[in-house]
């Protein structure tokens, strides 16, 4: 009878089993080749690890703005969420009420702190369609204590880094200037035979901050014949194609060094103001600054200083202190400054990346299985 008994549990088992792969949602074939080319980290628990995981009321905030941009992603959602209650949160702010958050176990939208002290006590994982946790890095331990936040880091890297670089290559042949004279209608040859910054093969770029955005446009420089160099927090390895991975405490002398700096940073505490005055200072004279990181590390009227003094050639800025830029800012106006409003990870193709990797993480959560791109909120990113 105990034979029996104990074949009977194993059949039960085996069909639960059977009936919940068949309900299981498949995931999107695109997936695969995302989190293979961008390499998109995934995390060594499953959820269904979690003592704590029971999916069974999800929100998601899509705006009319979000909608716009990421066409499917509602669709897409509403795949992934199966048989588990997804409700969609229309709200312009993205800050969801705490009536709609109610009971909510997961969270799809902006990690904010508004969004956090309206959310349940039950919620668990938090989706964020940026890459940047600033928002909600500066949280009350009991706002994160337990909870699993991911992100979107990695998904719009080949988008900026093509955009640093199109400001790298617009910048090193003069193009701001001529581009001015020609909204004055003035055919000015004059830029043709004042100083210039030469051609990019040959030159040293360092890339600040070598994650998934930091490795695109790395590789993208690489393959315009330039030495790369880079820093790390996390270690000195990195891609074959890179010269030098230095450790943040090696910036000073690799910045020495470097005819083009980029800042491909995350913003956290120790990386607030790290493009300061002294910074600037030990950059080697006629050099190209580029930043696409975030605006706060880098200390404004120490970067209007050196364009000003003549120590740097030009700059390329899609982020900048404060956001946006004031309109008296001397830096509008300079010709060797590029300005572009925050705007570099804005492609049709990282938006549908973000919206698909939105989807599988809440596939992987309803389904107990290993999300990807797990933020470390310590660490900030």
């Amino acid at each position: 009878m105990k034979y029996l008994l104990t074949l009977a549990l194993l059949a039960s088992v085996l069909a639960s089993a059977y009936s919940a792969a068949e309900d299981a949602v498949p995931p999107d074939p695109r997936v695969k080749q995302i989190v293979e080319e961008l390499e998109l980290p995934r995390s060594d628990t499953a959820m269904r690890d979690n003592p704590n995981w029971h999916p069974q009321r999800i929100v998601a905030s899509v705006p009319a703005g979000v909608a716009q941009q990421m066409p499917e992603l509602e669709e897409l959602l509403r795949r992934s969420a199966g048989t588990v209650e997804l409700v969609i949160d229309k709200s312009n702010n993205m800050v969801p009420s705490a009536e709609t958050l109610a009971g909510a176990d997961a969270y799809i939208g902006l990690c904010t702190n508004a969004a956090l002290e309206n959310a349940s006590p039950r919620l668990l994982w938090v989706h964020n369609y940026t890459a940047g946790m600033e928002e909600c890095a500066g949280l009350s331990p009991q706002l994160f204590q337990g909870r699993v936040f991911t992100n979107s880091k990695r998904l719009a890297g080949p988008a900026i880094a093509e955009h640093a670089i199109a400001m790298l290559l617009s910048l090193a042949t003069g193009l701001p200037a001529y581009q001015r004279a020609q909204f004055e209608s003035r055919w000015d040859r004059s830029r043709a035979a004042g100083a210039k910054f030469g051609e990019l093969r040959g030159k040293t770029l360092l890339v600040v901050g070598l994650g998934g955005i930091g490795t695109e446009i790395a590789w993208r420089a690489n393959s315009l014949g330039m030495l790369v160099t880079a820093t790390r927090s996390s270690s000195r390895e990195g891609p074959d194609f890179l010269e030098y991975i230095g450790l943040p405490e090696e910036l000073p002398v690799l910045a020495s060094q470097a005819d083009v700096v980029v800042n491909a940073l995350p913003l956290t505490p120790q990386t607030t103001g790290v493009f300061d005055k002294a910074f600037f200072d030990t950059m080697k004279p006629g050099a190209i600054f580029i930043s696409v990181g975030r605006g706060a590390s880098t200390v404004t009227s120490a970067l209007l200083a050196a364009l000003e003094s003549g120590r740097l050639y030009g700059a390329g800025l899609d982020v900048t202190d404060p956001e946006p830029l004031p309109a008296d800012s001397p830096l509008w106006q300079m010709n060797n400054v590029i300005i572009t409003p925050h705007v570099a990870a804005a492609s049709p193709a990282s938006m549908q990346r973000t919206a698909i990797i939105a989807a599988e993480n809440l596939r992987r959560y309803v389904d107990g299985g290993n999300l990807l791109n797990v933020v470390d909120m310590q660490a900030g990113y």
